[in-house]
C-alpha cells in the first residue's frame, strides 16, 4: 500500500527508513507542543484548546504534505509568527485574538492565490537575498527578546528602557540552565534535545515546588470549542488590519519557500520530476494556514527541522505521514504539555532564535546598500516589538539607499510594490 501511494522504490527508500525519518523529524519539532500554547495563551486564548489546535493543524498540514506533495516535510504552527500574533498584534496593537485569527485565515487564502497564479515566485525573485536573510534573522531576534523578557532575564528600566533582571530568581536561573542543556544536547546530536530540555526544566519546577504536578500524564484531549471557527473576518477590514495581513503574507511566503527549498535540496527533491513537487508543497503550506486558522492557531508552516528526517533518509510523503501520526498520539498527553511553565519554553525560544540568526551570514556585508537595510530590518523587530515595523524599515530603506546611490534600477518591481504598501500603512496609520 505504501509503495503504491508514495512510490518508495522509485525514490530509493523503504518503509523502515521513512518511519525512522518521520520519528526523527517529529522529535526535533515537537517542542512546538509546549511552546505554541504558552505563547498564544498570552493573547488570552484558552491554552488547552490551543494545544489541541496545534496538534490538529500539524496533523492536517502534514497529511496534505504527504498525500498531495509527497514530500518528507513536517508541518505545524510556525515560530516567529505565533509570537507576532500574540505579543504584537494582540497585546501591542490591541486587536482581539479573533481578529488576529481572521487575518491569518485571509493571509492563507492570499498565499494560496499567489501560489496558484505564480505571483509568489515573482515576489520571492524580486526581494533581494540580503533582505530575505534579514527577515529570518530579525524574527530570531524578536523571539529572543520575547524569551528573555518572559523569563525575567531582562526587565523594564526607566533610565535605559531595558535592564538585567535578578539572576538569583528561579525563573531566570532555570531558563539559563535549560538553554545550556538544549545547546549541549544539540552538540551531542541527541534527537529531540529541545523537547528534552523543556521537559527537564518542567520536572525540575515540580521538585522545587514552583509548579503544580498534573494529576495524570495521559487523558482525552481538551475541548476545541473555544477556538474553533472563531475568526473575526469582518473585524479584519473594520479595524484596518491591512499592515498585519501584509506581514503575515510576506513572512509566510519567504519562510515557507526558504524552508521547502532547503529541505528539498537536502533530500534531493529539486531535480527531475520531483522539482514540480515544490509548487504542490507550497499549496500544502498555504492550505494548512487556512485550516489552522479555522481550528484556532497562528500560521501553520513547513518546519526546517524536517532536514533532520531527510538526513536519515526520508524521501517521500510517508515521512510526513509518520509526523502526522505522532502529533495524533501527542493529543493524549495534554496534561503534561499544559503544565509546562513559560521559563521552560523560554530556553527553546532562545535556541530557535540562535538558529534563525545564522542567516546573518548570508547578507552581503561589503555592499552598504544591502547591509544597512538588512541591519535595520533585523534590529527594528525586537526594538519596536514588531515584525511589521522591521519589515517596513528594511524595505523602505533598501529602496531609498539604492536610489540615492544611483542604482534604482536594481530594485525589482516586487520590492517597489511592497515599499509602496508599507508607506501607505504609515500614511493611513
Amino acid at each position: 500500500m505504501f509503495e503504491k501511494i508514495f512510490a518508495l522504490r522509485h525514490y530509493g527508500t523503504d518503509p523502515r527508513t521513512e518511519i525512522v525519518a518521520g520519528l526523527t523529524t517529529f522529535l526535533t519539532m515537537s517542542y512546538i507542543l509546549a511552546v505554541n500554547p504558552t505563547i498564544l495563551a498570552a493573547a488570552h486564548m484558552d491554552k488547552g484548546a490551543v494545544f489541541v489546535a496545534t496538534c490538529v493543524a500539524a496533523i492536517i498540514g502534514s497529511l496534505i504534505m504527504a498525500f498531495v506533495a509527497n514530500w518528507p516535510v513536517g508541518m505545524a504552527p510556525g515560530m516567529g509568527l505565533n509570537a507576532f500574533f500574540a505579543y504584537t498584534v494582540v497585546l501591542n496593537y490591541g486587536y482581539t485574538w479573533q481578529e488576529a485569527l481572521g487575518a491569518v485565515f485571509i493571509s492563507g487564502l492570499v498565499f494560496l492565490l499567489l501560489t496558484a497564479t505564480g505571483v509568489r515566485k515573482w515576489l520571492v525573485a524580486g526581494v533581494p537575498q540580503s533582505l530575505r536573510s534579514a527577515i529570518a534573522a530579525g524574527v530570531g531576534m524578536f523571539l529572543s527578546i520575547v524569551a528573555l523578557e518572559g523569563s525575567g532575564i531582562i526587565v523594564a528600566n526607566s533610565a535605559t528602557l531595558v535592564g538585567l533582571g535578578s539572576l538569583t530568581q528561579a525563573a531566570p536561573l532555570l531558563t539559563i540552565i535549560g538553554f545550556f542543556l538544549i545547546v549541549a544536547l544539540d552538540l551531542w546530536n541527541v534527537r529531540g534535545g529541545v523537547l528534552i530540555g523543556i521537559l527537564t526544566i518542567t520536572v525540575a519546577s515540580f521538585f522545587l515546588g514552583l509548579n503544580s504536578v498534573p494529576d495524570r500524564i495521559v487523558s482525552l484531549p481538551p475541548s476545541l470549542s473555544s477556538t474553533f471557527m472563531q475568526m473575526d473576518l469582518a473585524g479584519v477590514f473594520k479595524k484596518g488590519l491591512f499592515h498585519v495581513l501584509l506581514v503575515f503574507v510576506l513572512v509566510e511566503i519567504f519562510d515557507a519557500t526558504g524552508t521547502l527549498i532547503g529541505v528539498g535540496k537536502r533530500a534531493g527533491l529539486l531535480t527531475g520530476d520531483r522539482e514540480k513537487g515544490l509548487d504542490k508543497a507550497l499549496f500544502a503550506d498555504s492550505t494548512a494556514i487556512v485550516a489552522g486558522a479555522v481550528i484556532g492557531t497562528s500560521s501553520t508552516t513547513a518546519y526546517v527541522e524536517s532536514v533532520s528526517g531527510a538526513a536519515v533518509g526520508g524521501r517521500t510523503g510517508m515521512t510526513a505521514l509518520v509526523v502526522a501520526a505522532m502529533f495524533g498520539l501527542a493529543l493524549f498527553f495534554s496534561p503534561l504539555m499544559l503544565a509546562v511553565p513559560p521559563y521552560a519554553t523560554a530556553p527553546a525560544l532562545l535556541f530557535v532564535a540562535c538558529l534563525m540568526m545564522r542567516e546573518f551570514a548570508e547578507i552581503a556585508w561589503d555592499d552598504l546598500t544591502d547591509a544597512a537595510p538588512a541591519v535595520l530590518t533585523a534590529i527594528m523587530m525586537p526594538l519596536t516589538y514588531s515584525i511589521a515595523s522591521g519589515l517596513a524599515f528594511g524595505f523602505i530603506s533598501y529602496a531609498v539607499l539604492k536610489t540615492l546611490n544611483g542604482r534604482w534600477r536594481e530594485v525589482h518591481l516586487a520590492t517597489w510594490v511592497i515599499v509602496a504598501l508599507f508607506i501607505l500603512r504609515f500614511v493611513i496609520g
